[in-house]
């Protein structure tokens, strides 16, 4: 029942972030076309529910040459393909806002398991065990709160499933206020090397903000 409500609380206040937002969209898109060549967004390949596949949409944050299907963590240097306004996106998470279009036509929610790379196959096979990939990935999660790039896939994983589990109106609120804390800190951002590289990079996966 809760999930028929969660789907018009997405539609709802998706529709009132596009609204919202449209004049801080107009300043970002001016200042990506300035600041470096390229598109204004970022697409890539996500898993959605059911494990289908999805576009998500991000503001582009690095140099188009960066490697492509590959999470920051893995790259070397990744501080050479951030752009100047790149590094000030990610820094305020200002760079996810397109998603909220992700979340109004359902291929997001709000709160969920942030959507895996097409690519990270241990990742979602972990998510498997939970059911986590059983529902809508979200803008924001449990597991973004509990440590976002810090986590290990494991962990991260059992985070997720803990969130289906208590999948409800007051998990969803906790989640959103705590991300909202959790963004003016920076916790958890981690750029290229985290506590568990070498676990991502045998796996060749890494968490994904």
């Amino acid at each position: 029942m809760y999930l028929e409500i969660k789907r018009l609380i997405d539609i709802i206040f998706s529709l009132i972030g596009l609204i919202v937002f449209s004049p801080i969209y107009l300043i970002l898109i001016i200042a990506i076309k300035i600041d470096s060549r390229g598109p204004v967004l970022f697409k890539q390949k996500r898993v959605g529910i059911n494990k289908t596949h999805f576009n998500i949409l991000k503001f582009r944050t690095m140099r188009i040459d960066t490697p492509k299907n590959t999470p920051t963590h893995l790259l070397e240097k990744p501080e050479q393909y951030i752009t100047k306004m790149g590094k000030f996106l990610r820094k305020t998470s200002l760079d996810e806002l397109p998603q909220i279009w992700n979340i109004f036509v359902g291929e997001m929610s709000i709160i969920g398991p942030r959507p895996a790379l097409w690519n990270q196959y241990n990742l979602i096979k972990e998510r498997d065990k939970y059911g986590a990939n059983n529902i809508l990935p979200g803008l924001t999660g449990w597991a973004q709160i509990n440590g976002r790039d810090e986590l290990p896939i494991k962990v991260k994983a059992q985070l997720d499933g803990e969130y289906v589990e208590r999948i409800s109106l007051w998990m969803d609120i906790k989640c959103f206020f705590l991300t909202i804390v959790s963004v003016i800190k920076s916790d958890g951002v981690v750029e290229g090397c985290t506590r568990h590289k070498k676990e991502v990079a045998s796996s060749k996966e890494s968490i994904f903000k």
